[in-house]
């Protein structure tokens, strides 16, 4: 693999910048300072760079190269150390990628300074093919030419685990104020199924005829919660109430003969729902609709834990299309004959959509309810009622405003019913990672059969710093065992655990399985003999 290192300079620009970025935006939470420190980079970067980053910012990461299993065996046999000693520091510093910068011996040269981003990550791609000898050395020798920030990086990417707390929509923000093209208009031409390793800059962001595939979804809307009453919105009958349903975030789309379905998560997911392709079939070209992926069913939407068995599958058979059959309930319209109308107001855009699914209209394609009501106080009383819909709550949607871009806040608000909970016993902790190195934040729960106590679930947010301090020097003094870097402890700690979902799993101990569990506070108040019990998460069952 060592050829890859010569003759592959770049004159413009290298890691090292990346690099600096990368800790930048790691050090800093205000956004001015990230959309400014992104939009320097942008404005000097090379535009092969330039492409990886606005990748790696928008979740598409190359695959892991090479195995944690193996990095580790080259981590500590490059520092020179035991096994056993860089697994114990790895466990303490939470972070593979950091304890592996931290242990490496200082660079030996810097030859090879002046690489590029694009150099290393074409280079760390080749290594999926190469044999466990060519990678080591390929690794290992990179980890000589660099200093602590860029094998941070490089180790970062060469696990595939490039995460940074920057969203899409900063992202485009500083690519705008970089380029003097608005942000809209960018978010539309980043958006669709773009390869780093195929798009170049031209074509992905300055081209004007770069948003005109036939597939390329629109940027979708996102709600903000509501956590104020909605009578603070002010007249009801400005605004459109809908169920807010528990299903994939979708749009379908039908241009030049061609039909194509895309998750909210910038994932082409045509053949994970051939059921959709009837709607296709009978839409006119250049329509575009929003709308909810569902599993419908004897008339009837049935909840997200039989959607998630049709979930990641590249061929879906005839038995599981049956088990678990597709609709769309399609609630906006994004282009109509070909016409881009997210500008026009929702009420314009609804009764477009109306026309469209009565003149057009299948089994799988559903029309969502406008919920009909004269004042806030019953549209409380008709929110409680979400779970006998299959809903988990109920959105509100101003009828005068745009499709926009992103979130936005004051336009659409996603107006959720409770969560369920249950109060918890923590059994087990475990160390956590990044800033959270140093404390035990990862906690295991269980609840009462008769006499036992039984895992159920994992939480690891919800709790202040100040809280995860206090549980980890309770963790510290009540530990009973050890299992490499896991605890378990004296049975003591109460939780309220909440989450949106429940369902039956033969998979877990308890026969349960939670849907986005997390800790909603903490029982100080609450012995453990009072903690809930396995019948009372049981009967929650009936709910769903």
């Amino acid at each position: 693999m060592n050829h890859l290192f010569q003759n592959h300079h770049n004159p413009f620009y290298n890691v090292k910048a990346f690099a600096q970025l990368f800790i930048q935006l790691d050090q800093t939470n205000k956004t001015n300072t990230r959309v400014n420190a992104l939009a320097q980079f942008f404005s000097s970067a090379s535009d092969e760079d330039k492409v990886w980053t606005i990748a790696l910012l928008s979740h598409k990461r190359p695959k892991r190269a090479v195995s944690t299993t193996l990095l580790r065996q080259f981590a500590a046999t490059a520092s020179d150390i035991p096994l056993w000693l860089f697994e114990e520091s790895y466990h303490v510093v939470g972070d593979l990628a950091e304890a592996i910068a931290l242990v490496l011996p200082p660079p030996q040269n810097n030859i090879h300074e002046d690489q590029s981003l694009d150099y290393w990550v074409r280079s760390i791609d080749a290594l999926k093919k190469a044999e466990d000898r060519e990678k080591e050395s390929f690794v290992t020798e990179a980890w000589k030419v660099m200093k602590y920030e860029e094998r941070f990086v490089f180790n970062k990417l060469i696990t595939g685990g490039f995460r940074l707390g920057v969203s899409q929509k900063l992202m485009t923000r500083a690519l705008s104020k970089a380029t003097g093209i608005s942000e809209d208009t960018l978010a539309l031409r980043l958006m669709g199924n773009w390869s780093p390793f195929e798009a170049t800059f031209e074509d992905l962001v300055l081209s004007k005829d770069g948003s005109e595939q036939a597939s390329k979804p629109y940027p979708f809307y996102l709600a903000y919660a509501l956590e104020d009453e909605p009578s603070d919105l002010g007249n009801i009958d400005k605004w459109q109430a809908e169920w807010k349903w528990d299903g994939i975030r979708g749009q379908v789309i039908k241009r030049e003969d061609q039909w194509f379905v895309w998750s909210r998560g910038e994932e082409l997911v045509t053949p994970q729902f051939p059921e959709l392709e009837s709607i296709a079939e009978v839409l006119p070209n250049g329509t575009v609709m929003d709308g909810e992926i569902i599993v419908f069913k004897d008339g009837q939407v049935e909840g997200f834990n039989l959607l998630q068995s049709r979930l990641g599958r590249k061929k879906v058979g005839k038995k599981l299309m049956e088990k678990a059959p597709i609709a769309f309930i399609a609630y906006d319209l994004l282009e109509e004959e070909g016409l881009d109308i997210r500008a026009r107001s929702l009420k314009y855009r609804r009764n477009a959509l109306e026309r469209i699914v009565e003149s057009y209209r299948t089994d799988q394609l559903i029309l969502s309810t406008v919920l009909s009501s004269d004042n806030w106080g019953s549209l409380v009383a008709l929110r409680e009622q979400s779970r006998e819909h299959k809903a988990e709550g109920i959105m509100l949607k101003r009828l005068d405003a745009p499709y926009l871009a992103g979130r936005k806040k004051g336009d659409w608000w996603k107006w959720k019913v409770d969560p369920m909970t249950i109060d918890a016993v923590m059994i087990y902790a475990q160390r956590g990672h990044g800033r959270r190195a140093n404390l035990y934040s990862d906690y295991t729960f269980a609840v009462w059969d008769d006499k036992d106590l039984v895992p159920f679930t994992k939480a690891y947010s919800g709790l202040t710093d100040k809280e995860f301090g206090e549980v980890t020097r309770f963790v510290k003094k009540n530990t009973i065992e050890r299992f490499g870097p896991v605890r378990s402890v004296t049975p003591e700690l109460v939780f309220e655990i909440a989450f949106e979902g429940i369902r039956a799993s033969s998979r877990h101990k308890s026969g349960v399985a939670l849907r986005f569990p997390r800790i909603h506070r903490w029982r100080k108040d609450k012995p453990a003999e009072e903690a809930g019990t396995l019948e009372e998460l049981k009967d929650l069952l009936d709910m769903e």
